[in-house]
Parts: C-alpha cells; structure tokens; sequence
C-alpha cells in the first residue's frame, strides 16, 4: 500500500520544468537542425512532444519526434509476466547522424536508459544520444545521468515518483509516495 506524502511538481512546474528542457536542449546542440525528440513508451511519449513543441515556438522548427518501445530491452524481462505488453515503437526517420534525445518520465537505476540506448542503436548510428528526464531521483545502479533534468528529487527506497500525464492521468504533476510495510 502507498501514501501520498507531497506533490513535487504541479501543472505549471511541469510546464515550466519541460520548458526550461526545451531551452537547454536548444542551447547544446547550438540550435534543433539535427535533433530527434524520442519519447519512451508510455509517460516519456507525450512529455517528449511537449519538449517539441516547445522548441518549435522558440525556434520556429519543430523537431521529428518518435515512439520508443524498451520491453524486449529490458534486462528483467524474465521477471516480467510471461506475456509482456508491447505498444510499439514507432520512429519513422532515419537516426544515423542525428542527436537524438531520449525523453522519460523518471531516472532511477537507469535501467531504463540503457535499454533504450540499446533500442535506439538497433536502429541506427546516432552522432549523439542525450537523456532528458522530468525527475532524476537518484539511486544508480548503472552509470547513466541525464543531460537534462526537470527536477532532481533525492528518494529513499520505500518511496516512490508518481509522473501524471494529462494524456493517460487526466492530471499534470509529480507526486511522491510512501510505500507502507504491512
């Protein structure tokens, strides 16, 4: 069972926090030429067009954007149930030579950004992979960080980040949680 213990972000945070993404994501790559915005399936998805359109409005280029489906790249799979559910990956551009920036909705272990790294290299060549994250909350089990970060949240184990998305929560914020031993 777990507690709601604080709102991190609310609607205007995460819009801001996305929005300033969008700036730094323009100011390192020297402008959006060659950039690809990849959400990872499912809350990374609509926070990655968000970024995109935040960088069209300031820099009048809306970057391509894609799906990125990790299931068959995780190293739990074994773990998971016998019959995982796949949504898709759905990036119809060519990535070699690109910058792509991956979008999630939390760094944890890290996990999660290496297989999609692994995804994204089945894919093609990038010049570059960048990680952008709306919460980075610490405890890596990988050497992974995020080149751009939302909010950084230090968690203990037994909380947990709660990313809501009007797209699939009916709700824009970041909730933390305790998990309470039973």
């Amino acid at each position: 069972m777990m507690k709601k213990k604080a709102e991190i972000l609310d609607s205007a945070a995460v819009k801001r926090a996305l929005r300033r993404i969008s700036h730094e994501i323009i100011e390192k790559n020297r402008g959006v030429e060659d950039v690809l915005i990849i959400g990872i399936q499912r809350r990374g998805v609509p926070l990655a067009e968000e970024i995109a359109d935040h960088i069209h409005a300031v820099e009048g280029i809306r970057p391509l954007t894609g799906i990125l489906d990790i299931t068959f790249y995780r190293d739990d799979l074994s773990l998971l149930d016998e019959h995982p559910v796949v949504k898709g990956t759905d990036i119809p551009f060519n990535i070699t030579g690109k910058i792509v920036v991956i979008v999630d909705d939390v760094l944890y272990t890290g996990r999660t950004a290496r297989a999609a790294i692994d995804a994204i290299m089945d894919l093609g060549r990038p010049k570059i992979i960048q990680l952008a994250v709306l919460v980075d909350r610490g405890h890596r089990e990988l050497p992974i960080r995020a080149d751009y970060i939302g909010k950084n949240v230090p968690t203990s184990n037994n909380e947990v980040i709660k990313v809501h998305v009007k797209s699939f929560d009916n709700a824009d914020n970041v909730e933390l949680f305790e998990i309470e031993k039973a």
